[in-house]
């Protein structure tokens, strides 16, 4: 490469840093800044979808999206778990209540100790995203590639029809894929595992050489998706940029997404609709996590649920698993 090219390439990398820290909003999340992620040979990131709406104040808000994010010691794998927004948990200094309110009853900081204590996972940086932002995003990258499993339409207006199969997402029907729960029996559920997949498409794109080696491509992608961020305090560009040197055997085949374990839906002996969590599931997960044996765990994780599938069809054939659980565990 010549001296100009070099030169080229730095004036590039400076400006999207630039771009990236003028653009970004950072929040207080009360998360230790004393040590830096990896120190304890692992990170975590949990990542909010902002539910926010106009006029709403930060005591108002619930987290529509919640996911925890872990990165190995070995930094070539990755695993994207999803947490049920109705997850019944204990928040605390506030008692028992669903897991997205932790935000409503103290903020990010509460929201952090909470999933803290759900998972074992010490949290190193909290990523907020604005879902608006997806759509410009998509159309930066050229659609978003993923598998769509079941065929659905979103939208009161002008409809978007997802057909089953292989489909590209792209703009405003990419972002009624990832918030579309009502088409579904099973609801969050099933918005649950479209976003996994949508996420995943995302970081199949980004990973990909078409897009890692074009410039202008990694320049719209920063640009539309900045403004829709807000990140902790310690997250800016030189950050993201380390951490990414320093996973530069990540591939998008090395990114694995679950649920964290629950014990389906029930109700509450106040009235309230929830999801039940399955304590004996989330030790091992834990357990998992502190002994770098994730991949053994998911896969254990997908053996036990495919059983359970299994053993919920009746002698006729029938499938009668189109609810998770309605029984409250004694």
């Amino acid at each position: 490469m010549t001296g100009t090219a070099v030169a080229a390439v730095s004036s590039f990398s400076t400006q999207l840093a630039e771009d990236f820290d003028t653009n970004r909003e950072t929040v207080e999340t009360g998360i230790d800044q004393t040590s830096e992620a990896f120190e304890d040979g692992e990170m975590n990131i949990l990542v909010l979808g902002s539910d926010a709406r106009e006029g709403e104040t930060l005591e108002d808000q619930r987290s529509d999206t919640m996911m925890l994010v872990h990165i190995p010691e070995t930094r070539d794998e990755m695993y994207v778990m999803s947490i049920m927004r109705d997850l019944w948990v204990e928040i605390p200094e506030v008692g028992m209540s669903k897991v997205n309110s932790a935000q409503s009853h103290g903020g990010y900081p509460l929201t952090i100790q909470t999933v803290e204590g759900l998972t074992g996972a010490g949290i190193d940086h909290m990523v907020i995203v604005d879902f608006d932002g997806f759509s410009d995003l998509t159309t930066a990258l050229g659609g978003v590639e993923i598998d769509n499993d079941m065929a659905f339409s979103a939208g009161q207006a002008n409809p978007s029809y997802y057909p089953e199969g292989t489909i590209r997402l792209e703009g405003t029907d990419a972002l009624r894929f990832v918030r579309e729960r009502k088409a579904f029996t099973d609801g969050d559920y099933q918005r649950v595992k479209n976003q996994q997949k949508f996420l995943t498409g995302i970081a199949s794109q980004v990973l990909d050489s078409s897009t890692l080696t074009n410039p202008s491509k990694i320049s719209d992608m920063v640009s539309s998706f900045t403004p829709y961020l807000t990140v902790d305090e310690s997250l800016d560009a030189q950050t993201l940029v380390n951490y990414g040197m320093s996973m530069s055997k990540m591939r998008a085949s090395n990114i694995t997404s679950f649920t964290i374990p629950n014990a389906g839906t029930g109700t509450t002996q106040g009235g309230a609709s929830v999801v039940w969590p399955d304590e004996e599931e989330l030790a091992n997960m834990r357990s998992a996590m502190e002994n770098g044996t994730m991949d053994v765990y998911v896969k254990e994780l997908e053996e036990r649920q495919e059983e359970q599938v299994d053993g919920a069809i009746d002698e006729s054939g029938e499938d009668v698993t189109e609810e998770p659980g309605v029984e409250a565990p004694q």
